[in-house]
Parts: structure tokens; sequence; C-alpha cells
């Protein structure tokens, strides 16, 4: 099968990929694959992890990177490459031309973590921070590339860069050859257009399904007016598939090629994080969980056995924390609340006996008597628990309640 890309550039096909994999042969990981019983469970059918979050660098994108740059011309290598990212692009790109012995140059937003800009720079890499959004750091990099002859490396708008990225589906197939649904993150496309080349081209029985964070969903509208489509925001946490126009090459074949794309909220990327931290003891980034979040939001939709490709494991240990109260507020783990009680001595240690018996367990307190807004013998309360669940919020709440707290939320 045969699928035409616009532009100057030939046909992307099945051998495209399978070149593409013999050229990553000893370069990047075969990554695993994990079994997730919780979500089995759910579905009704096998699921399965595949664990590109544990791939060199810490994502899919060494892939794509490594076949873009290792195709170059000798008088191209010279001139050396230069990339724009905020993370995980940008540290494909180094490690791949590290290893090429080509030389890197790496334009980062001035707000990408201090880890991935760090690592960047551990792989090889010249790394210099401009912008404050990424299509002011894209800017740069291609008024540098015009500059000095450097060629720009795009994260997924090019055919060689899809086929690499494209190695993930054959390994799929060789290790789940049962499969019947591939779920995937999208962002600018080039993973899931990979995929769905190599898979479709072999087995088009097999259902793909992409997955957007709501915020930053432009999939959605491109495929509706036929094109691709620029978002005039885009905000969500997953800087992964935080993309604001699809790419012309890989819109064309998601068009064609994946069956369907959903969304996912921020809610439920940080309920999905916080999955597969807990019950997969894996370590994953907001987009790398967007196929989860699909799963947990209407798992029964999914025809099973179903792999779910956790494309990458890169997140900032700041992040990480936020977003794992995020997950555990959202999945009713814990509970944020204020209320007020007369300022009598003992009053807060009755408090704190009445959330012993709901076993609640208190992770904070701030107890302040000064506020303005209160009466002379009141004093406020805000409390931070950990809690077992939305009914044990309802029920811990109701205990207050019932206590003679005002419980103002």
């Amino acid at each position: 099968m045969t699928y035409r890309t616009p532009g100057p550039f030939p046909p992307l096909i099945l051998d495209d990929v399978r070149g593409a994999q013999k050229m990553l042969s000893g370069v990047a990981r075969t990554t695993g694959m994990e079994g997730s019983r919780h979500l089995t469970a759910l579905v009704g059918a096998p699921v399965h992890f595949k664990c590109e979050n544990l791939q060199r660098t810490g994502s899919f994108k060494l892939r794509g990177a490594y076949v873009r740059i290792a195709g170059l011309s000798p008088v191209e290598r010279a001139a050396g490459v230069v990339a724009a990212s905020a993370g995980n692009h940008a540290q494909g790109v180094a490690l791949a031309s590290s290893l090429l012995g080509v030389r890197s140059t790496v334009f980062m937003p001035l707000g990408a973590p201090l880890p991935k800009v760090a690592a960047t720079r551990e792989y090889g890499a010249e790394v210099h921070l401009h912008g404050h959004v990424v299509d002011e750091t894209l800017a740069a990099a291609e008024e540098y590339a015009e500059r000095t002859g450097a060629v720009f490396i795009h994260p997924f708008d090019h055919p060689d860069i899809i086929a690499g990225q494209g190695t993930v589906g054959l390994e799929i197939l060789e290790q789940c050859p049962e499969v019947r649904t591939i779920v995937v993150g999208i962002g600018g496309g080039g993973l899931a257009a990979g995929v769905a080349v190599a898979v479709k081209a072999l087995r088009p029985d097999v259902r793909i399904v992409g997955v957007q964070a709501a915020g930053a969903a432009s999939y959605p509208p491109s495929l509706a007016a036929g094109h691709p489509v620029a978002l005039d925001s885009v905000q969500t946490m997953a800087d992964g598939i935080k993309v604001g126009r699809p790419g012309d090459i890989p819109f064309g074949l998601v068009q064609e090629l994946v069956d369907e794309v959903r969304t996912v909220s921020e809610d439920e990327l940080s309920s999905a994080l916080l999955l597969c931290l807990e019950r997969a003891k894996m370590v994953v980034e907001p987009a790398g969980a967007s196929p989860v979040a699909a799963l947990l939001s209407d798992p029964k939709s999914f025809r099973g056995p179903v792999v779910a490709v956790l494309s990458g494991g890169n997140v900032d240990p700041l992040l990480m924390q936020r977003i794992l109260t995020h997950g555990m507020a959202a999945a009713g783990r814990y509970l944020s609340l204020r209320l007020r009680l007369t300022d009598r001595p003992g009053a807060l240690a009755a408090l704190l006996a009445t959330l012993s018996v709901a076993d609640a367990n208190v992770l904070d307190v701030s107890h302040v008597r000064t506020d303005p807004r209160l009466g002379l013998t009141e004093a406020e309360v805000e409390l931070h628990l950990e809690t077992k669940g939305r009914e044990h919020c309802e029920e811990v709440a109701a205990a207050l309640r019932e206590a003679g707290y005002l419980v103002m939320g």
C-alpha cells in the first residue's frame, strides 16, 4: 500500500518504515510490552502498554530524529543540524547527532524544564534558550538555519521522521500479533501517522485511535475542514502533544489511516498519570499517559486486545508533584476545604478528632484568627486531607456538618 505525501516528497510506504527499522538496529531499543490488569478488567479484554517511556532519551523521538539525520548527505552533515523543542525532540536530536558525529544546535523555550535542558546538553547539543512560547523558539531555530546553513530537523513534518516513528508500529505487531486496537497520543501527528502506515499496510483490520488533549486538539477541526487548521491558543499540561496545528504530511496520513481521534481533559490526564505510577509502576509524562486517559474515560468502547503507546516519560519532578496532587483530587483521593469554628481552647483538637473518626488523613492545616472577615470569636481553618475516593470525600464533609461545622468548600 502506498500513501501520498504532499510537497516534493515521494510516497511513504511500508518499505520506508522497514528500512528505518534496519537503520535503528543497535541504536533504538525494542521497548517492552507490559500488561495492565486494572485496565484489562475495565475494558473486558487484554490491555498492554508499549513502553516508549523506557526508550533511550525517555521517548520515541530518537527513532525519527536518527533516521532523518542519518539520511543527510555528507555536505548537509558538515553544516550541522538545528532543532526547536521544549524537551523530547531536543533530546532525540542531540543524541542522534552525537551518535552520527554531527554538530547539533537546539533552541528551547526560556521556561523549558531544567532537567530537559540539562539532558539535551549532556547528549551533546549546543542549547540556546529563546522565546516564551514554542512558536518564538521555532522562529529562532529557522532563522539560525537560514543564517548558518544548518539543516532544520522538524519534529514531525518530514517523511524520514514519520518512517522512524513508524517502527513503533512494527514492534507492536511483532510483540502483540493478536492486537485489535492501538491507542496513541497525537500532537503534530508524526507518531500516529508512522504507526498507521506500518500497521494498516500489514493489518488493515487493526483499529487505530488517536488521542489529543482537549486544550490542544487541532485534529478534530482540521479533519472536519479537510485540511490543517491552526488553533488560536493551546493550553495543556501535556507539553509533548501541545501543538497548535497538524503537520501537513502527518495530517494526510492521519486523515486516511487513523480510524478515530478522541480528546481527553486535564483531569483525565492527571488520573491516567497517577494510574501509571501507582498501578503499573511507570513514570510517564502527561502526553505519554494520554492513551491511558482515553481508556479510562470510556473503557467499554475499545475492542481488545488493546495496545496503549506510552510515548514518553520525561516529566519535570516539580510538574509531576503538581500533577499527582491534581490527579489525586480528580480521583477523590485528596480533599481541600475551609470551615469556620469557634475560637476557643480545644476547638482545633475537637475538629481533628472528628476527622480521625471519619478516617481522613490530615496532610496540612492552616489556622487563621486575624482575618477581618471573621467575627471576634471565630477562626477559619483550611484543611488538606487524604481520602479514599469520592464517596469518602462526601462522608467526611457530611461528618463535619453533622458535628456543627460550617463547611465552605
